[in-house]
């Protein structure tokens, strides 16, 4: 840990010496607490408005996570960052530094894609010292930096290893150490754990956010593109939903998911119901319903349609009697898949608490 926390010849050291052009430009500013920043930011291709006129602030050190559906504009967003396309509108910054102009090697960021793109001819050791060769990093220190950002990883003995013989999530903890080793300022991912199965990504988001903790002590700030919101709550800081070129929402995953600005981030982030009174639409989740399955007491009378048994909870799909229906998520705590199966078809009562319910028509949306 010596190395990445700023020993006398480790990272944090480097960090304030390298010669990248976007270094030296950044020394000669006021230190800013934003590492990313877009102004006005407008990306078309043709009639095609990818990004249209976008504002983010990402701060330093901080696991910020680009959310969104498929042609949402969030992975635009990232290259724009990057420098793999040029905004017809608009600034991008990094570290106060106005670079929509530069090109990407101009740039202090690193990315990591879906793909790994490790060369399988060379040894992990190899392939994560491949940057600090490029920039005629002395060969001991590139073998010091190697060793520790391996450990970093926890995978300190892979290094004489090819990249065929590691498993899908090893391979992506080298690409991404591999980025990581040249210390950027900002490390760019896209959607980097797509292609791993359910159980891997799972376990790979919390081994991604234990690593951005121990690196962001150095100074090196996490952008995130996915459109999986539980990989979005599990490791983001703060997260920005897209939705056709525009940013709906930006605050934590606790703020976007209790307390959903517009109706599209209540449906994208997690599931909601939405209810119609007085001419007015509202949204409350799943799991802030009570549910009573005798069917007497207060709340809306329904009765159950349809139950889906997931393990460790169960939804229901309840029709109300003045129309429309809801769905409910229960914990299976005393319930088993046959009690759940069997309640189709049985009355019941919904309520739930009114700081649940949101208006998607008031600024905040509380109700």
């Amino acid at each position: 840990m010596r190395c990445l926390l700023g020993g006398s010849t480790c990272w944090r050291n480097r960090l304030a010496t390298q010669t990248l052009p976007e270094r030296r430009s950044v020394s000669a500013t006021i230190p800013s607490a934003v590492d990313v920043r877009l102004l006005g930011v407008r990306k078309t291709y043709g009639d095609v408005v990818a990004v249209d006129r976008v504002d983010l602030e990402v701060e330093a050190g901080e696991f910020f996570t680009l959310l969104g559906p498929s042609g949402s504009g969030k992975t635009t967003t990232l290259r724009l960052i990057a420098g793999f396309e040029r905004p017809d509108e608009g600034r991008v910054e990094l570290s106060g530094v106005d670079v929509t102009s530069r090109a990407p090697y101009e740039r202090d960021v690193n990315t990591v894609f879906q793909d790994y793109a490790l060369f399988p001819h060379m040894t992990v050791a190899d392939n994560v010292a491949y940057g600090l060769r490029v920039k005629n990093v002395p060969r001991a220190e590139r073998r010091q930096r190697v060793h520790e950002i391996l450990r970093v990883i926890r995978l300190p003995d892979v290094g004489d290893r090819k990249p065929i013989q590691l498993s899908g999530g090893q391979r992506q903890r080298i690409a991404l150490a591999r980025a990581l080793v040249n210390a950027p300022k900002v490390l760019l991912l896209d959607e980097p754990l797509g292609a791993l199965d359910l159980k891997l990504r799972q376990e790979m988001q919390t081994e991604l956010k234990r690593i951005q903790r121990e690196v962001s002590e150095v100074g090196i700030t996490f952008v995130y593109v996915t459109h999986d919101q539980e990989e979005a709550l599990t490791m983001s800081d703060r997260l920005a939903v897209f939705n056709e070129g525009r940013i709906e929402q930006i605050g934590t995953p606790a703020d976007v998911y209790e307390h959903p600005a517009t109706e599209f981030v209540a449906g994208f982030v997690g599931v909601s119901n939405v209810l119609e009174r007085d001419g007015r639409r509202f949204t409350v989740r799943p799991e802030k319903i009570q549910m009573h399955l005798d069917g007497t007491g207060a709340g809306e009378p329904g009765r159950i349609r349809d139950v889906v048994y997931v393990g460790m909870f169960t939804r229901y799909v309840v029709e109300l009697d003045s129309g429309g229906e809801l769905t409910v998520v229960k914990q299976n705590l005393e319930t088993s898949s046959t009690d759940a199966l069997e309640s189709r078809g049985r009355p019941v009562r919904l309520e739930w608490r009114p700081e649940h319910t949101f208006d998607m028509e008031r600024p905040g949306g509380q109700a």
